[in-house]
């Protein structure tokens, strides 16, 4: 295997060894940071494989099995990225829970373990060369992050995983028989390519143009359900509010996005043997109605980890929103806005881990007063939403305006416009309720009471400690700091997104 191969694998390899020295050692003393290691060796490969196929092309290994291009090499930073701000604020928070009583050791052992499962099937997934073998890494996300969406084991735990399980399964189910619809579409060519990506495209205009449609649309369908693209989303802010912060970080930030770049994939297939107006009408319509359905709950949402679930959602409404524009400026952007989301929403979730640790409630109207209670939290808490928001100098502003200017510089500039009022109306409905909890009046309870209270159910519970850890202040800041700097300058970035975006247009 040639050293390049060899870094192919990386990525796999290092989350699949956490598993393994989480399932021989357990959680104690040095492996709790176990989980971090592995997330900077997935992000250090990441890196040098855009280096690489940015110079010299894309590269594959295990017998072609993994394929490595500029798009792919960009979601393997997106994905490390993530890993290591939630991995490395995991250690305080589980520690958290331990002292106050809803976890154990045990709890934090399979927590880890499964956290670097779901590492390695989202790492396969970006990496894999066919559709096949990223439908089943898909699927093995849906099975390790069901066990962590129900890690606390309470009948809400126990129901929103479910709840996940089930319309998960549906959405896998139609792309597996979209799958299998593109798989006969292609058996029927000259060349058949069955389902590698590279071949598919390259044959594309060979491919039956009936059994592809119903193909594609059962692609985009089934996988937007991972994405949490309306009508099938409703597994989405259950999952996210019930799960653990560190994973509901990785779930908003990683598992989403995973998901929406196999749609990315369909699409540069699609477009080749379709031409661009049937993927484009079928995201369009499922990005307003994400946008409409997260506008509508967000403004009584009273949640505010369920809030952020719905924020989730309109954000993968506007990335289906640019890919329906197409243009090399619009999948730039798209491309920008799945880091930069990722970034801003792995600060909040953990924030929100904290928020819920030092209130015993997930409840907005539970929290007041948060900046004079933990005003470090709350800062970094506010410019989270901030930059969630898309305000400048954060990347989420860059993104956005890229999006939008590329949307009315298409024939879509009604349905940008539409986009842009529901955008509005989700962030007031979020600056509000965020208001509330950073600046409201804390009140005579909290002032007669103002230390931090046990978690709920747990009445001889310790309480959680006044200040908030450097293990959780640490991550916070990174994300934000990283944030920031991607607004500013994407740097050694903008290569790899633009030849991620020419791939995306069907450019060799």
């Amino acid at each position: 295997m040639t050293p390049s191969s060899l870094l192919v694998t990386v990525p796999v390899l290092a989350p699949v060894l956490g598993a393994a020295g989480y399932a021989l050692f357990g959680w104690r003393g040095p492996t709790r940071w176990l989980g971090t290691v592995c997330a900077g060796g997935m992000l250090a490969a990441g890196i040098g494989l855009a280096t690489l196929v940015t110079g010299s092309g894309p590269h594959t290994s295990l017998g072609g099995l993994l394929r490595v291009d500029a798009l792919s090499a960009y979601m393997l930073i997106v994905i490390g990225v993530i890993a290591l701000l939630a991995t490395a604020a995991s250690p305080a928070y589980l520690a958290a829970e331990i002292r106050a009583g809803p976890a154990t050791a045990r709890t934090a052992y399979r927590h880890s373990l499964l956290v670097q499962t779901f590492l390695a099937a989202m790492a396969t997934a970006v990496l894999a060369a066919n559709l096949g073998t990223l439908w089943v890494a898909v699927e093995a996300t849906t099975i390790a992050t069901a066990f962590l969406v129900g890690q606390q084991r309470t009948r809400a735990c126990v129901e929103a995983a479910w709840k996940y399980v089930l319309i998960c399964s549906v959405g896998i189910a139609l792309a597996l028989l979209g799958a299998i619809l593109l798989n006969y579409a292609s058996a029927h060519t000259p060349a058949p390519a069955g389902l590698d990506w590279v071949r598919l495209a390259a044959g594309a205009d060979g491919l039956d143009p009936g059994v592809t449609r119903i193909a594609v649309a059962l692609l985009v369908i089934g996988f937007g359900t991972k994405v949490g693209l309306a009508p099938l989303h409703t597994w989405l802010p259950d999952a996210h509010s019930q799960a653990p912060a560190p994973v509901s970080a990785l779930m908003s930030g990683v598992l989403l996005a995973v998901a929406f770049y196999a749609i990315l994939r369909v699409k540069v297939i699609a477009d080749a043997a379709l031409g661009d107006a049937f993927v484009r009408h079928l995201l369009l319509v499922m990005a307003l109605a994400t946008l409409a359905v997260a506008a509508t709950l967000l403004l009584a949402q009273r949640d505010y980890k369920r809030m952020l679930a719905y924020h989730s959602m309109e954000h993968m409404g506007l990335l289906a929103l640019g890919t329906a524009a197409g243009s090399r400026l619009a999948l730039a952007a798209v491309l920008l806005h799945i880091l930069g989301h990722g970034l801003a929403k792995a600060v909040l979730f953990l924030g929100a881990g904290r928020i819920a640790q030092l209130t015993g409630s997930r409840l907005v109207a539970d929290v007041r007063g948060l900046a004079v209670r933990e005003p470090v939290l709350a800062g970094g808490v506010g410019l989270g939403v901030l930059a969630l928001l898309g305000f400048p100098p954060f990347s989420l502003f860059a993104s956005e305006l890229g999006i939008f200017r590329a949307g009315f510089a298409t024939e879509l500039g009604w349905a940008t416009a539409l986009a842009l009022v529901f955008v509005l109306v989700i962030t007031a409905a979020l600056f509000t309720h965020a208001g509330h909890m950073l600046l409201g009046d804390p009140g005579p309870r909290a002032a007669a009471r103002p230390r931090p209270q046990p978690w709920p159910g747990r009445p001889g519970a310790a309480a959680a400690p006044t200040r908030t850890p450097a293990g959780t202040t640490v991550p916070l800041g990174a994300g934000l700091a990283a944030c920031a700097v991607l607004g500013i300058t994407t740097g050694p970035l903008q290569q790899v997104l633009y030849q991620a975006a020419d791939i995306l247009q069907g450019t060799p």
